[in-house]
């Protein structure tokens, strides 16, 4: 696999498995826990499987975007998924602060599952990309005309995921083979029933607008911790979203590793509560609105743990004219999407000379 794009501050503290038992990936959580709920279900069987059947908002992407006018759906047993974490700034997301304008994604990954599902690679997009936007339709069905230089994340406020899986496919020239978004209210809930998850921070990190402080040492995150880590930008590094993104990389490596720690049939309650909690938490593409489309796919990616997933970030620069803003690497780039179009490891040239946030090493 890929060198990552930088060493990240937060380390995984959890308990370790033999490697006989095989870690489960962040994304098969709703799917597994739902599954496993089934075996120990018993009578309650029926109502398990409409009540988190019915907790499944589904996200129509295939129905909104014109076939003719994606990238080919290449056959090659890989898996590309695009990971959306929805910043609606609505109802119960309202109290982590405002932004003007319409609702806007503030992580973007894109999950690369290579053929034999035993490898990953997640390739973070910065939400102040400046990428060409095409044409999109709004939520009312009206055309938003493109943009030759729009910030990446103003494609999930014009347009929804829709717009934001568009967006993704004429930047990489790669079909999304399924989209998931993750509303910020779920993920604090889907930790706090996880019971937390365990990092280690090497510094301080206290940022009053995502209400985090955090001393230098072992925590265990509970949700609202846990969200206020993956949004902060004010506390720790330069502040910048690329900054964000490392530790945003670096919980994830945690929260796989706390995943996996959780046995699926030992507690039918614990069960239910994980799996109704995870259902409400996420909006999965059309062809995965269902616990039975969720549970197989996760048997596909159910080999999947923390060492298997290389993580690094979109190669970009900061953009002279606004250093606010980052613009690709086009060599690094199209490197980038040739590999995973192939379906290779990402090189480590991908990474070279990229621009980064400077937050690596807070937490490990």
């Amino acid at each position: 696999m890929g060198e990552q794009g930088s060493s990240s501050r937060i380390r995984a503290t959890g308990r370790r498995r033999r490697q006989s038992g095989r870690r489960r990936g962040a994304l098969t959580v709703t799917a597994w826990s739902a599954a496993g709920l089934f075996l120990v279900g018993g009578s309650g069987l029926g109502y398990a499987y409409f009540t988190l059947n019915g907790n499944i908002e589904s996200l129509d992407i295939n129905a909104q975007l014109r076939d003719d006018d994606r990238p080919r759906d290449v056959d090659n047993g890989s898996l590309d998924i695009l990971v959306l974490g929805s910043d609606t700034r609505a109802g119960a997301n309202g109290e982590y602060g405002r932004d003007e304008g319409a609702a806007r994604s503030d992580t973007a990954m894109i999950l690369h599952v290579y053929e034999g599902h035993e490898k990953a690679s997640v390739v973070s997009v910065p939400r102040d990309t400046i990428v060409e936007r095409p044409d999109c339709a709004d939520r009312s069905g009206a055309t938003v005309p493109g943009r030759r230089k729009a910030m990446f994340n103003t494609a999930y406020e014009v347009g929804g995921p829709a717009c934001a899986v568009k967006t993704v496919e004429k930047m990489s020239g790669i079909r999304m083979d399924h989209t998931i978004e993750v509303d910020f209210t779920g993920f604090k809930k889907l930790i706090d029933e996880l019971g937390g998850v365990e990092v280690t921070t090497t510094k301080p990190i206290k940022d009053k607008s995502s209400h985090l402080d955090l001393a230098a040492g072992s925590h265990t995150l509970t949700g609202e911790q846990a969200l206020g880590l993956v949004r902060t930008r004010k506390g720790v590094g330069d502040g910048s979203d690329l900054g964000r993104i490392q530790l945003q990389q670096a919980f994830m490596k945690a929260f796989i590793e706390q995943a996996r720690s959780v046995g699926v049939l030992t507690s039918p309650k614990k069960l239910w509560d994980l799996a109704d909690t995870a259902t409400k938490a996420i909006r999965p593409d059309s062809e995965l609105d269902s616990v039975k489309e969720l549970a197989d796919f996760a048997r596909g990616l159910g080999q999947l743990g923390a060492d298997d997933v290389d993580m690094i970030t979109l190669p970009v620069r900061y953009d002279p004219a606004d250093l606010n803003r980052v613009i690709p690497l086009e060599a690094q780039a199209r490197q980038l999407w040739a590999a995973l179009k192939a379906d290779r490891p990402i090189p480590a040239s991908v990474t070279k000379d990229t621009a980064e946030g400077h937050a690596d090493g807070v937490v490990k």
